[in-house]
């Protein structure tokens, strides 16, 4: 599996989100503490993506863990935003490791991440990637499942639909299409953030303005709130709604 966040609210710096928490992403990026029999650390790449004054997002991705990258403590530390995605991952046996298949993918305002696993992948998944157009196929930036899973999530984004529903559509569809695959989802535009907890962990932390969403929580700060599983969460900084996911 792999550990990922989303933050709303004043700017912060991205260090204070990745590695000033006692928990944060960086430390999980090599002790994480719920991984859910899903490995054991999260060494196979990481990524960040941010919205500077309120423009389209910023990525930075490595393929290497994110303890080892020297540049990103430098970047991190100067680096403010009112809005962050960021994953560190622990690739799935047999998928490429590269930095292309490092969380969060783009496109337009859009960021995108996914922790997780979809089961019998690629087979479980060709009858919904057969639905897309053929484009989206031969352009993907990586053959992984979380890639695919962006496809079918921007595929819904692009013929309208608000992106609780672009995400709670998709998981419902891998879901039946690949039983017991785990797929919390995030996806944010830099103003909302829409969030599926299906088979994994995911906690929520308000602030005043702001909003967190992390797969553990990077301190013990008693506000920190778990989500059940088989929910949509859909957040902006000024509020949060906990809904029913239906995955079948």
């Amino acid at each position: 599996m792999c550990r990922h966040l989303a933050y709303l609210g004043p700017p912060v710096t991205l260090r204070s989100l990745l590695h000033d928490p006692p928990y944060g992403l960086l430390r999980q990026s090599w002790a994480p503490r719920d991984m859910r029999g899903g490995g054991t650390i999260n060494a196979d790449g990481f990524g960040v993506g941010w919205y500077p004054d309120g423009g389209d997002p910023v990525r930075y991705r490595r393929a290497q863990p994110m303890w080892s990258d020297t540049t990103l403590p430098e970047l991190a530390a100067v680096t403010s935003a009112p809005a962050v995605l960021a994953a560190v991952r622990s690739a799935t046996v047999g998928m490429p490791l590269h930095e292309t298949a490092a969380a969060p993918f783009v496109e337009g305002r859009w960021l995108f991440s996914h922790n997780g696993v979809v089961r019998g992948w690629p087979d479980s998944l060709v009858p919904l990637a057969a639905g897309l157009p053929v484009r989206d196929l031969l352009t993907l930036e990586v053959p992984t499942d979380s890639a695919v899973l962006w496809a079918l999530v921007r595929h819904r984004l692009r013929a309208g639909a608000p992106p609780g529903e672009a995400v709670a559509d998709t998981v419902a569809r891998v879901a039946a299409a690949a039983p017991g695959s785990r797929l919390n989802l995030l996806l944010t535009d830099g103003t909302t953030v829409a969030a599926s907890v299906a088979g994994h962990a995911l906690s929520v932390r308000r602030g005043p303005g702001s909003v967190l969403l992390a797969s553990e929580p990077s301190d013990d700060d008693p506000a920190w709130q778990p989500v059940p599983d088989g929910r949509l969460v859909l957040a902006t900084a000024a509020g949060l709604d906990v809904r029913e996911l239906t995955t079948a």
